[in-house]
């Protein structure tokens, strides 16, 4: 959870704020909107500029400060823009999807612009055509505005019950170059950490992402690395991919919130793969996917914990092959899972299916089909009214058996009643069958059952009702938050016997009012959530009342 103690550090000190005026998100916006190039009169329409062949002419980058650059802009925001590095030209340039002299599209121009609002280094972008020139080119203007990323800070969170916190040091865009590094010392109810991480997202300038961590933890130890060429664009024609990793931690199981038992595990992964396509086609992507998957795991008995069954090692070794299929549809809007921020909502259809062999001649000590995927459709309903639909599945086919096998369903809702005012409902559920040992199906205030104890229900299946009603403000204290609020409405429970936990009790309820900050000027792009809850089917080891702190990336 972050306190956004890193933010008010970014703005100078919060004691030279109090005199400062508040902001409100719409000024903002305004400002925005203000100062962007206005395209003359005469400009053809898009519709026409592709009939006529037209091409990509001039580009031009604007990159605008943490805080807008106006007359009453107060002093300490000016000192927070001028210690802010600005992200460079060259940085934003290399995420174009366009180049001067390739021809204008203009789905080429709004998929760009949700490449650069997908940064967390930006709060809002903007690609637009303010020119047409006689030689059939049209210039173009990128507009990106920065926000502050060099976070240290003391984050504290609390769910379930149980308290968390973390110290960090991470910058999200290290010196204007969108590369990202942090280093950080977390504490949870599973284990203490340091972690330090590198990413590099644009590789010498290309697409390549290079990803390395490594972390010391009191159960274990973890290092990764990861060389990753994606599908950037809908248009992209090939993806490639290698990952490493070896990690030694500590696996929990819990029964009505309590930690009955813990055993080591040793594992190692190493994936290599990549897919090729023919690109958009009709407003469609075809992806064909293939590669191998190598992941061993041994289990050991826990220092200083009581006798329990440890699982047998188990590797898996494949090749596999797959197929995505993409629907390009997406909507912009605001206040719906973020506050005063501009969100591209995927509205379309999407399929992913992945099957391997696992065999002892590629080194797996058993044979198995193992099968992978996910389905996703999202409708506009009309009236501002969205729902999306998503379903996933994996698991081993072993003989007549199906292990480790997880069906995950999830529904959204979205009802906008008002510009401020959205009603929202979620309903997942999850299907297992003999899941291995390592993992457990757990239902409780840390999976968003907020008021009860973390990890409070174990069983072979669960599922989870959410009622909001969301209220987005307008207020901006200090030009740092976006303000919010939620009323809430939790129902779940879980079915089947965990043979490690006792039985599941039925349904439980809780009804609960939270606040939700923000994040308008730091490159978090989280939402602070500060949840009261309250239970309705409590009993005598379940507190009256659950006070919840934890950062999440939405509403």
């Amino acid at each position: 959870m972050n306190c956004f103690a890193r933010i008010a550090l970014a703005a100078a000190t919060a004691a030279t704020l109090i005199g400062a005026p508040l902001a409100r998100s719409e000024d903002t916006k305004l400002a925005f909107l203000i100062a962007k190039p206005v395209a003359p009169a005469s400009l053809p329409t898009d519709v026409e500029l592709e009939k006529r062949g037209a091409r990509i002419g001039r580009i031009d980058i604007q990159v605008d400060d943490v805080f807008e650059s106006t007359l009453s802009l107060s002093t300490p925001y000016r000192v927070v823009n001028g210690l802010h590095i600005s992200t460079h030209d060259a940085t934003v340039r290399q995420q174009l999807l366009f180049r001067t002299g390739e021809p204008f599209h203009r789905r080429v121009l709004e998929e760009t612009e949700r490449l650069l609002r997908g940064q967390r280094y930006f709060n809002d972008a903007t690609v637009t055509v303010v020119r047409y020139n006689e030689d059939n080119t049209v210039d173009v203007h990128v507009r990106v505005h920065d926000v502050w990323t060099l976070s240290p800070g003391i984050s504290f969170g609390r769910k379930g019950g149980e308290n968390s916190s973390r110290v960090k040091f991470e910058d999200t865009n290290f010196l204007g170059l969108g590369k990202q590094i942090s280093l950080a010392r977390s504490n949870d109810v599973d284990r203490t950490a340091w972690r330090l991480a590198y990413t590099d997202p644009h590789l010498l300038g290309s697409w390549w992402n290079l990803t390395t961590a490594y972390s010391s933890m009191s159960d274990g130890s973890e290092q990764a690395l990861e060389l990753t060429r994606p599908f950037y664009a809908l248009d992209a024609r090939w993806s490639a991919n290698l990952g490493l990793s070896d990690e030694d931690s500590a696996v929990s199981r819990y029964s009505l919130g309590k930690r009955i038992e813990r055993f080591d595990m040793h594992e190692k992964q190493v994936s290599v793969g990549g897919g090729i396509s023919p690109g958009l086609r009709d407003g469609w992507t075809i992806r064909y996917l293939g590669g191998f998957r190598y992941d061993a795991r041994t289990f050991t008995r826990h220092e200083n914990e009581p006798e329990v069954d440890i699982p047998e090692a188990r590797t898996l070794s494949y090749p596999w092959v797959g197929i995505e299929i993409l629907e390009d549809n997406y909507l912009s809007t605001r206040n719906l899972d973020q506050i005063g921020r501009t969100e591209d909502v995927y509205l379309g259809r999407s399929a992913r299916m992945q099957v391997g062999f696992a065999s002892t001649a590629f080194g797996s000590t058993r044979d198995a089909l193992v099968i992978e995927g996910a389905l996703q459709d999202g409708l506009e309903l009309g009236h501002e009214r969205y729902l999306i639909n998503s379903l996933g599945w994996r698991g081993r086919i072993e003989g007549s058996e199906l292990n480790d096998g997880v069906l995950d369903v999830n529904s959204r809702f979205y009802l906008r009643q008002s510009e401020r005012r959205v009603f929202f409902a979620s309903l997942t559920a999850s299907l297992t069958s003999n899941l291995d040992p390592e993992r457990q199906l757990t239902l409780g205030g840390d999976t968003g059952l907020r008021g009860y104890p973390l990890r409070y229900q174990a069983g072979k299946a669960n599922a989870l009702l959410t009622l909001e009603e969301r209220f987005y403000s307008s207020w901006q204290p200090l030009k740092l938050f976006n303000v919010g609020a939620a009323l809430f409405v939790d129902a779940g429970r879980s079915w089947g016997q965990d043979e490690h936990a006792t039985a599941p009790a039925g349904w439980l309820e809780d009804v609960g009012v939270g606040l939700r900050l923000g994040s308008a000027r730091s490159g978090l792009g989280n939402v602070l959530h500060i949840d009261l809850a309250m239970p309705l089917n409590r009993t005598s080891d379940i507190d009256s009342l659950q006070f919840l702190i934890e950062t999440r990336k939405s509403f």
